[in-house]
């Protein structure tokens, strides 16, 4: 028998900031449509949640048919995709309940408070849930199970752990404690000692080694100068370990406000629909500080470098300030990809798949960024990037992945600037 679904009508939006809770507004289905309202407290605020989308005016805001289902971009931001919506999706048909038959706010309603970032959505569909240690070769195994169709019992277990997560591959939230030795269940608020942490594993597409590569990734990429999270190649008993990094949506306990270029701008991350001269345009106009367009430029140069073409507008975010001020967020996702067709998924000028200097010099011409900062950002990323086979080797990355990555970034030599490197930052 079929489980019969109430389908939400209403949902109220709240954030958390500055330690407390409070009231954004509401969204409606009507008639197929979905509609937002600011609460008129948060409008006397003056601090919007999507200052492209959303102005903060005391109006209904009807949501776009495409490319959200009809929904705000900045409330798709808080619903799963990839992996988390894999768990979601197999947890409803285990209830009888058809995928297709979720309306956007019926999927908020169970994201509720255990989405990424600040939002919250009541009411939420409720589970029980005890904070218990986590161990990470165990969960490989049950997200195994789940990826080959085995397992219906370990569903709930892992939706509550990452069912809220993005991105295609499997995922875990957890609090990790200071010493990155233990781990619990770290969607909510944390004990003293620990904290928040998202752990990767691979999918059956991936080497066995992927944990390891984006590890060493993290590394070449501070070395850039890219600003990244802490990150950890977390021990597994069987393969180089599991990538972790610490959620840049998290101050201790409190949560920060995240919002993804795909959301900001409505562009699609599952087409090429926008290049990285609009994301630098976006990133002035949100920001307003050439310093945070400087720092998005130095990843797009990084991504040419290091051949991260999976660079969709969903891997590229924002976050907002307790004072209303929004900053780039740390580089995520960054690893050694191929992208769509070959091709960055953003374009570097007019040019995808080999983009060189002159598409990178033409780029920062039009955005304003300052020849020198050009140079110097150049060699800076290449001179990291040169140095791959160290970070590869000092991560634990097989000699067959670092030789092949090596040979796609620096030609065919091998073996360069074997400098040893931390095995974790904190």
């Amino acid at each position: 028998m079929k489980a019969k679904l109430d389908h939400v009508r209403l949902l109220h939006v709240e954030i958390e900031a500055g330690g407390g809770l409070e009231q954004v507004g509401r969204l409606a289905w009507q008639r197929g449509r979905i509609y937002f309202e600011y609460a008129p407290s948060f409008v006397a605020r003056g601090r919007s949640i999507s200052p492209l989308r959303l102005p903060l005016e005391s109006r209904v805001f009807p949501g776009d048919l495409e490319p959200f289902d009809g929904l705000h971009g900045v409330f798709h931001d808080s619903l799963p995709d990839g992996w988390g919506r894999l768990l979601l999706d197999r947890n409803l048909m285990r209830l009888g309940l058809l995928p297709s038959s979720l309306t956007p706010l019926d999927r908020l309603a169970y994201v509720g408070s255990r989405g990424l970032g600040a939002l919250r959505y009541r009411p939420e569909h409720s589970r029980t849930r005890a904070r218990s240690t986590i161990d990470l070769d165990a969960l490989a195994e049950q997200i195994r199970m789940v990826l080959d169709g085995e397992s219906e019992d370990v569903l709930d277990h892992l939706l509550e752990l990452g069912g809220s997560s993005g991105g295609a591959r499997p995922k875990v939230l957890v609090g990790a404690s200071t010493n990155r030795q233990r781990m619990v269940a770290g969607v909510d608020a944390l004990p003293s000692g620990y904290s928040h942490w998202l752990v990767k594993f691979r999918s059956s597409a991936d080497p066995p080694d992927i944990g390891a590569i984006e590890y060493a990734y993290s590394e070449m990429a501070l070395a850039a100068g890219v600003d990244m999270a802490p990150t950890h190649l977390f021990p597994a008993r069987q393969g180089p370990g599991y990538f972790g990094t610490r959620r840049f949506d998290r101050r201790g306990n409190r949560r920060v406000h995240v919002h993804s270029v795909c959301g900001l701008l409505h562009a699609d991350h599952r087409l090429p629909t926008i290049s990285y001269e609009t994301l630098l345009k976006a990133t002035r106009l949100v920001t307003r500080s050439q310093v945070e367009v400087d720092k998005m430029f130095r990843r797009m140069v990084f991504n040419v470098f290091a051949h991260n073409r999976d660079d969709h507008t969903k891997n590229h975010a924002f976050l907002l300030g307790d004072t209303g001020e929004w900053r780039c967020s740390p580089a995520y996702d960054v690893t050694f990809s191929s992208g769509p067709g070959g091709e960055h998924a953003l374009a570097i000028g007019t040019e995808g798949l080999r983009p060189g200097i002159e598409h990178i010099t033409a780029v920062a011409r039009a955005v304003g960024v300052h020849d020198k900062t050009v140079r110097a950002c150049v060699d800076q990323v290449k001179e990291a990037v040169n140095r791959w086979h160290a970070f590869a080797l000092e991560a634990g990355v097989s000699p067959r992945s670092a030789k092949e990555i090596d040979a796609r970034l620096n030609g065919s030599r091998a073996g360069a600037g074997r400098r040893r490197i931390r095995r974790s930052r904190s």
